[in-house]
């Protein structure tokens, strides 16, 4: 399996994020990236290969037009005010304020494009997340040109992302990207399997309306965990999508009998889908000793998971979401990939 990674993420590193009521500094970091390529490279999972560059054209089939505006511009526009830390939001347009308006200050923009105080915009905010979009779409055309799977080592991560917001370290959602150039180039269904942590708003809302791409999760329950607000069992689409989205709450807790029960139910949907390809948002941040999440899952259980996600017999891009910097992030990310392999 081919693994897709560009050095490039290195130029967004945020240096704070909002948690826990304080700035802190941000989990989501470059070395997630040193400690998974570190263990593709010495597992021998295949070759890693750099991306190839594919425009703007395909993140505008995704992203609005004002988003994509606002975040290619905010740094110039926030340093331009004699700001050198990072940007942050600080005021967002909640229910009874106007939400139809755009402003025209930064920092009522900031608010307005993003829908938490996770995402920092840096200098190099902008050129990273663009960068991923082209790892994930370069796994795409391989899967096009006759690949039987590619992991996207993408970073910044992007299923928090929807059409017009950044959130939850997410700036553009290279997933959905990814499933939409496949959807465009002759896939006639898709299917897009979330196994983070955290639900994948950002995807589910992308494809909310779509009855050509299966949108199936399990994630910790939003009552007790991020993104509070989505990722509900009730939440299955509309429109022409109602029941093309299926999301599985898990509790606080969960280890591999729940969980495993759980991923099979989403497999079983994918399975009576039929879809011509599979993009998996791979997180990792169900892990026991992950150090914001609160499943119990083990190295073990990602064998498990890639085996499972192997028996459905489909071409199959993984594309990396969250995990965060703890020294088996790697180790369970090949895990996944490598069983996923043993699977002929």
């Amino acid at each position: 399996m081919k693994t897709i990674h560009s050095d490039t993420h290195r130029l967004h590193h945020g240096q704070a994020e909002l948690i826990d009521g304080m700035l802190k500094p941000c989990f989501e970091m470059p070395a997630r990236v040193d400690m998974i390529l570190e263990q593709v490279q010495s597992a021998g999972l295949g070759p890693v290969v750099s991306p190839a560059a594919f425009g703007p054209a395909p993140r505008a089939r995704v992203h609005t037009a004002p988003y994509l505006a606002f975040l290619e511009g905010a740094w110039a526009r926030w340093s331009a005010l004699g700001r050198t830390h990072d940007a942050l939001p600080l005021v967002w347009p909640a229910r009874y304020l106007r939400q139809d308006v755009e402003p025209s200050h930064i920092d009522g923009q900031l608010g307005f494009f993003s829908t938490d105080a996770s995402v920092p915009v840096t200098a190099g905010t902008w050129t990273a997340a663009t960068a991923a979009v082209d790892v994930a779409l370069t796994g795409a055309r391989l899967l096009q040109t006759g690949e039987r799977a590619a992991f996207a080592l993408c970073r910044p991560p992007g299923h928090h992302a929807a059409a017009g917001t950044m959130g939850g370290y997410c700036y553009l959602n290279n997933a959905a990207i990814a499933a939409r150039w496949l959807r465009d180039r002759g896939a006639a269904r898709l299917a897009v399997l979330d196994v983070d942590y955290h639900h994948g708003n950002g995807t589910q809302s992308i494809f909310w309306s779509d009855p050509s791409v299966l949108f199936a999760s399990l994630h910790a329950d939003p009552r007790e965990e991020y993104p509070y607000f989505a990722g509900h069992a009730a939440e299955r689409g509309a429109g022409a999508g109602l029941g093309f989205t299926l999301n599985i709450p898990l509790p606080r807790g969960t280890d591999w009998s729940r969980y495993g029960a759980a991923l099979g139910e989403a497999c079983a949907a994918v399975g009576r889908f039929a879809p011509d390809a599979l993009v998996v948002s791979l997180g990792v941040d169900t892990f026991e000793n992950d150090p914001i999440s609160a499943f119990r899952l083990r190295g073990e259980d990602y064998r498990r998971i890639g085996e499972s996600i192997a028996g459905l017999g489909l071409r199959t891009l993984f594309v990396m979401e969250g995990g965060y910097a703890v020294r088996e992030i790697g180790i369970n990310v090949v895990n996944v990939l490598q069983a996923f392999e043993s699977v002929g």
